[in-house]
């Protein structure tokens, strides 16, 4: 069976629209049903029922569902396997919030070196949003992460929190801090909550950015006032450069690890994403 076989038809059980299949794969609308009745062949059975109503997924495609995502996660394994063979046993491609990267993947990936010689690693940092899909896909292995998405084959843990507190060049109370002077902080879904229960007039903010790297540089270039990750408001306090504003509290932000629920127990994974959480909670 071609691997192009199931993802096309993961694919329109997504749309439910041949063309649109066809354009988000860059294919034509009769590949797209060439496809499909090339997979339906193989079952002799009707996978989706085409009608004036549209394209609807029958008992059988919506029985073949799971099982063609653990294919497509097993041939991207598969897939990364083969592509590097070399010199290690296995290979692993890591997801790290943007957040994290900068405190805390040295330590991470020195100790993972230590504890797993034979397993080459490949990082990428990036938001919660493409790690999830990322993940889903079978393009990562795990990830570490601020917001989990619950999807059917993922497995998240807690594993740990960060802190952001409020710091500032300008003001030195809360009372002080204005709205067309703070840079608004969007970390997550969640963190944006408790900032807006927290400090509902400063949510009208003109700027804001998910990344404390970008905040401290648009806090040091214009002035103002901003959240930033707890180790870089003691970094930016010892330089004098800012000073922490009273009368605020710090925020708090859950971190998740995340796996394909198929290697939720997989020893490497274990080892990794405990690594984390040592790190986290150190």
């Amino acid at each position: 069976m071609q691997i192009v076989l199931i993802e096309t038809f993961l694919d329109l059980m997504e749309t439910r629209n041949f063309n649109r299949t066809a354009e988000r794969l860059n294919i034509t609308q009769s590949t797209v049903t060439h496809r499909i009745n090339a997979l339906e062949a193989l079952f002799a059975r009707k996978l989706f029922a085409r009608n004036k109503g549209g394209t609807q997924p029958t008992a059988a495609g919506l029985r073949f569902v799971d099982h063609a995502k653990a294919l497509q996660h097993q041939w991207h394994e598969a897939t990364r396997a083969v592509e590097t063979a070399g010199a290690y046993e296995r290979s692993m491609r890591i997801g790290l919030q943007h957040d994290l990267a900068a405190h805390y993947a040295g330590d991470w990936l020195a100790a993972v070196r230590k504890e797993l010689p034979a397993t080459s690693i490949y990082l990428e940092v990036d938001y919660s949003n493409q790690m999830n899909r990322d993940l889903g896909a079978g393009d990562l292995d795990l990830a570490i992460l601020f917001t989990p998405h619950y999807l059917p084959d993922l497995h998240y843990e807690h594993i740990g929190e960060v802190h952001y507190e409020m710091v500032s060049n300008r003001a030195k109370r809360i009372e002080d801090v204005r709205p067309e002077d703070y840079i608004q902080a969007v970390y997550s879904p969640a963190f944006d909550r408790l900032h807006r229960q927290a400090y509902q007039h400063l949510s009208t903010a003109p700027i804001a950015s998910g990344e404390t790297t970008a905040i401290i540089a648009l806090m040091t270039k214009l002035g103002g006032s901003a959240f930033v990750m707890e180790p870089d408001a003691r970094r930016l306090l010892r330089t004098g450069a800012v000073n922490r504003v009273s009368g605020t509290d710090p925020i708090s932000q859950s971190v998740y690890a995340a796996v394909n629920v198929r290697t939720r127990h997989a020893h490497q994974h274990r080892r990794i994403i405990g690594l984390m959480q040592m790190l986290l909670n150190g």
